[in-house]
C-alpha cells in the first residue's frame, strides 16, 4: 500500500437528540477550526438512546450546512441507498456541490437500520437484495454525474461505506473513489487487504481510493495507530451536546504530522 504523507481529519455531527441551531453551531465552529470534513448521518430515527428523540433528515441539513461553511467538505456517512432514486441521488449531490463551491463527497452505503424502512414505505429486503440494488444503481448514478448540466464544480468523490468482505470492498474496488469502515485499526487493516485484493483482481490501483474511518470520541489520542495502516483520513463521530475536544484533538495530531 503506498503511504499517505498527510492525513485528513473531520467528524460526524449526529443528527439526533438535538436541535438544529445546536447542530449549525457545531458544524461552523468545526469549519471554523480547520476540519477537512464535516458529515452528518442518513437515518430517519435515532440510532442509540431514547428512540423516539428529536431527529432530522440529513440531506436537508447538508443545504443549510454547504451554505453556512467555507472549507471543509461535506457529506453523509453514507447515505442509505434505498431511499432515493440514484438519478435524484445524483442530481442532489451535485447541486449541494454548487451550493458549497464543489466541497461535497457523494457517499453511499447499502442501508442496513431497519426501522427506517418499516416506518417510511420502503422494502427492507435482505442484506443481499440491498447490495444488489446498490450494484445496480452506482452505474447510474455515474451516467447521471455524465449527463447533468451544469456539473459538479468539484472533484465530488464517490465514497463507499462498508465492511462486506465479498460484495462491497468489490464495489469499492469497482466503483469509489473513497472508502469508509470503523476503527479499530486491525480492523482497518484487515479490510484493507482485502479491498487491495479485489483492486488487483478488478485491475485498479489501490493508493487511488482515499481510506477514511470513523472512530469514537474515546479513540482520537493517537492517530499514529491509524496512518500505520494507510488511513488517510480520520472521522470522529460526536453526539449532543457537541463537544468538538475530541476534533480539536484530532487536528492538532494532523497539523504535527505536516
Amino acid at each position: 500500500m503506498m503511504p499517505h504523507m498527510t492525513l485528513k481529519v473531520g467528524c460526524q455531527i449526529r443528527p439526533q437528540a438535538t436541535t438544529v441551531n445546536a447542530m449549525r453551531d457545531a458544524w461552523r465552529q468545526a469549519d471554523a477550526m480547520g476540519a477537512d470534513s464535516i458529515w452528518v448521518w442518513d437515518h430517519f430515527y435515532p440510532l442509540y438512546g431514547e428512540p423516539d428523540a428529536e431527529h432530522f433528515e440529513g440531506w436537508t441539513l447538508l443545504s443549510a450546512m454547504a451554505a453556512e461553511t467555507s472549507n471543509a467538505m461535506l457529506g453523509t456517512m453514507v447515505t442509505g441507498n434505498s431511499y432515493r432514486n440514484p438519478e435524484l441521488l445524483a442530481d442532489m449531490a451535485r447541486t449541494l456541490d454548487h451550493l458549497s463551491n464543489g466541497r461535497m463527497y457523494l457517499a453511499v452505503g447499502a442501508g442496513w437500520f431497519e426501522r427506517d424502512y418499516e416506518e417510511y414505505g420502503y422494502e427492507f429486503g435482505t442484506v443481499g437484495s440491498r447490495l444488489r440494488q446498490l450494484e445496480a444503481d452506482l452505474p447510474r448514478m455515474r451516467s447521471r454525474l455524465g449527463k447533468l448540466n451544469p456539473p459538479p464544480v468539484g472533484p465530488m468523490p464517490l465514497l463507499i461505506g462498508g465492511s462486506g468482505r465479498k460484495v462491497t470492498l468489490r464495489l469499492v474496488a469497482q466503483y469509489a473513489d473513497a472508502w469508509n469502515c470503523f476503527g479499530p485499526p486491525e480492523n482497518v487493516a484487515e479490510l484493507s487487504t482485502i479491498l487491495d485484493d479485489w483492486c488487483e483482481s478488478v485491475g485498479r490501483d489501490p493508493g487511488e481510493i482515499e481510506r477514511t474511518v470513523c472512530i469514537g470520541e474515546d479513540d482520537v489520542e493517537d492517530v499514529g495507530r491509524y496512518v500505520d495502516v494507510g488511513v488517510s483520513h480520520l472521522i470522529v463521530m460526536i453526539g449532543h451536546p457537541f463537544d468538538l475536544k475530541p476534533l480539536e484533538n484530532l487536528i492538532t495530531q494532523r497539523d504535527n504530522l505536516r
